[in-house]
């Protein structure tokens, strides 16, 4: 069996598609099945009046962010009104899962100047920085582009608060549905930390107490720590479970 894991290996697929909030909803939405064919999507009006081009560029990402976690897939199809911000976290989650530049940008560069004296960030910093995390055989305009990249995304998540330098860092409303949602999909997940120190909890603020409290006020989980000792308590066996207990009975409101 197939254990679904982040993406460790560098790529530039971030330069010809970043956040894509509302494309992953149309994905999310139509995608029931057999693997969709560029044509199909085209023809069907998946991503309204885009190009066959563009059409298969979107699908090549989005099969990369979603396809690999079967269960978040089903869960995502049938979750038809989740809310907008739910669904930015989610979106915003599963490029970190995809993408491992976005996920240290995130969850790391990000994290370090919000927490530091000056909470903002340039064009110029995320440039430097991309310079220095990147392979040497980038150019120097793929690093601008993809520094460009990296911030419109952060900012479609809701963790920059504007597209001019320099940019303040902010935390985004993350409702309790989004935090169960990251909290079931990681349990089946290999990735790098634990479920309570990550880069994706990090990356929207919720990190030690602030995590810890949120963890323990929530119906679906009978979170306790004492000491060095912590207990999930988990309601649900995986994802699955979890969503349509909630989120699935009502089509996700709560």
């Amino acid at each position: 069996m197939t254990v679904a894991a982040e993406a460790t290996q560098l790529h530039t697929r971030l330069l010809k598609c970043a956040l894509e909030v509302e494309e992953s909803r149309a994905y999310w939405s139509r995608r029931n099945g057999a693997t969709p064919s560029a044509q199909t999507a085209f023809e069907e009006y998946w991503f309204g009046a885009r190009s066959l081009s563009r059409i298969e560029v979107l699908l090549s990402n989005l099969r990369l962010r979603f396809d690999g976690f079967p269960d978040a897939m089903y869960v995502l199809h049938r979750w038809t009104n989740m809310r907008p911000e739910t669904r930015a976290m989610i979106c915003h989650w599963h490029l970190q899962l995809a993408d491992p530049m976005y996920r240290a940008f995130a969850g790391e560069l990000l994290v370090e100047r919000r927490n530091g004296s000056r909470p903002e960030v340039t064009r110029d910093v995320v440039v430097n920085w991309v310079s220095e995390h990147s392979p040497a055989r980038w150019t120097m305009s793929t690093k601008i582009q993809f520094a460009s990249k990296l911030l419109s995304s952060a900012y479609a998540a809701g963790l920059v608060a504007s597209t001019r330098d320099p940019r303040a860092l902010v935390l985004p409303r993350v409702p309790d549905e989004a935090i169960e949602y990251l909290l079931h999909l990681l349990r089946g997940t290999e990735f790098d930390g634990t479920l309570l120190t990550n880069r994706y909890f990090a990356s929207v603020g919720l990190e030690g107490n602030v995590l810890r409290d949120r963890l323990a006020a929530l119906d679906s989980l009978r979170f306790g720590r004492q000491g060095d000792l912590v207990d999930f308590g988990w309601r649900f066996d995986n994802l699955r479970e979890w969503a349509e207990a909630t989120v699935l009975r009502d089509g996700g409101a709560s």
